[in-house]
């Protein structure tokens, strides 16, 4: 327990540039509130002591801001900032190494009981405002850009953005021998914050621009011809 919560608090120097002192981390960072009380409230839920848990639960949403269903599993060294308005759910399952953002929502589609939250693999970074919803699975090294809306299972190593979400970057989406310029990417995009860099590519506004290029070749090739044809004829 002293372990997880020694990584807890130095992982927030890791991803945080304005963390300071250990002290003024453990005093001032709700986001690491919230996750030692939950570490305390899942001990509790997996005793069966679950109105104690809720308790506690509801004790650490008023003061931080950010609510956990004491039932939801989390990983080691898991990272909240600002963590305003988070809500995860009693079934959602988070891996190592996991980042999210304040007003991200893991949350549920569905009445039924039984898994209705989604699961986050290892090194998943999710932005601000997301929405991640139903009993979906994020895998390893995913990102979801800030406001995004995310209803499908996302690839390893993918990143989505968009509502609904749709995948911007992925490492193995199509095998066409551009895995080097991927990994560039992934490179260039490196650890950030929001889970979306300013210049990522978009695939509608590729497609549209794609498109566009197109017709300007048409346009010009047609202009040729005409051009020819006129020549052929004086």
């Amino acid at each position: 327990m002293f372990k997880t919560i020694k990584e807890d608090i130095q992982v927030v120097f890791d991803r945080d540039p304005a963390a300071r002192t250990s002290i003024e981390t453990l005093i001032t960072c709700p986001g690491l509130h919230a996750i030692l009380f939950h570490r305390l409230n899942h001990w509790l839920w997996k005793k069966k002591l679950y109105l104690i848990a809720r308790m506690t639960a509801h004790l650490a949403r008023f003061l931080t801001g950010v609510e956990i269903h004491p039932g939801a599993s989390i990983g080691q060294r898991f990272f909240i900032d600002h963590g305003m308005g988070i809500v995860i759910g009693e079934t959602a399952e988070i891996g190592d190494d996991c980042s999210i953002y304040h007003g991200v929502t893991l949350g549920g589609t569905s009445w039924n009981k039984g898994k209705r939250h989604p699961t986050l693999k290892n090194d998943v970074v999710i932005g601000a405002g997301a929405k991640i919803l139903g009993p979906i699975t994020l895998n390893n090294c995913a990102r979801v850009g800030s406001n995004a809306v995310v209803v499908k299972d996302v690839p390893a190593g993918a990143t989505v953005v968009g509502i609904p979400g749709h995948i911007v970057a992925s490492k193995d989406d199509d095998g066409d021998g551009k895995e080097a310029q991927r990994e560039a990417m992934a490179k260039k995009i490196g650890f950030d914050a929001y889970g979306a860099s300013k210049d990522m590519p978009d695939p509608i506004q590729n497609a549209l621009d794609t498109m566009l290029d197109h017709m300007h070749k048409v346009d010009r090739e047609l202009d040729e011809m005409k051009k020819k044809l006129k020549d052929d004829l004086t």
